[in-house]
This record gives structure tokens, C-alpha cells and sequence, in this order.
């Protein structure tokens, strides 16, 4: 990443994994269970916008919090740790804040969706790290 196609390159690679795997836990094994916990909260049909907006930001956030700083080390596994911690961060301020604001947003939602976001986000930003380093 030490140059403007690299970062480039690597935010793509972000990006599509990210969503890709996102989207096959949310359509996928995940459906059933948002579904029974969160009932009338969720829309019939995502707000696309949003959706597109939030994936296109959480990478670069990924990027700059995540992938910049491990690029620059020797440990590759710091982009899973790393990644982990940014992904518990972030989707624990969605989680807990839905949980003290939302009526109906219920723990297990927020426990098992933190959880998801912050294994999803460490082994997205190892893997990014990974294939960046062998394409760039």
C-alpha cells in the first residue's frame, strides 16, 4: 500500500469481501434469525442507498484503522486483531445503541450481531492484507 494504486487495490479487495460475505451470512443463515428477533423493525426491502454508503465508509474505515497500520507491520496477524477490534467497536455502537434506544431490539440481537460483525471484520482484514500483499 505504499503507493495510490495500492490503497486502491487494496480497498477493493476490502470491499468485495466484505460485502460478499456480509451477504451471504445476511441472506443466507442469518435471515431467519433477524427475522424472528427483530419481526416488524426490519424493512421489507433494504434502504439500497444506505446499504451502499454504509459498506463503501466501513471499508475505509477498515483501510485506514485496520489495513494501513498492519500493512506497515511485520506481525500480518495484526490485521486480524486489529480487525476484530474495529469490528466490535463498530458494530457494538450500531448493537448497543440500538439496544438502549430501539424498542424491540432485543440482547441476543446485539450479542450475536457484534459478534458477527467483529469476526467478519478481522478475518476480512487479514485476508485483504493477505491478497494485497501478493497482487500489489
Amino acid at each position: 500500500m505504499d503507493s495510490v494504486f495500492g490503497f486502491l487495490v487494496s480497498y477493493v479487495i476490502c470491499l468485495v469481501l466484505f460485502v460478499g460475505l456480509d451477504m451471504i451470512w445476511l441472506l443466507g443463515p442469518g435471515r431467519p434469525f433477524y427475522v424472528s428477533e427483530m419481526g416488524d423493525l426490519l424493512r421489507t426491502t433494504p434502504l439500497l442507498p444506505a446499504a451502499i454508503v454504509f459498506y463503501l465508509l466501513y471499508a475505509a474505515g477498515m483501510m485506514l484503522f485496520v489495513l494501513l497500520p498492519a500493512s506497515k507491520s511485520d506481525f500480518p496477524a495484526l490485521a486480524l486483531f486489529l480487525g476484530l477490534a474495529f469490528g466490535l467497536v463498530a458494530y457494538g455502537t450500531y448493537d448497543l445503541t440500538g439496544l438502549a434506544v430501539v424498542k424491540g431490539f432485543t440482547t441476543k440481537i446485539a450479542l450475536i450481531d457484534m459478534a458477527w460483525g467483529s469476526v467478519l471484520t478481522g478475518i476480512v482484514a487479514w485476508v485483504s492484507l493477505r491478497v494485497s500483499q501478493l497482487v500489489v
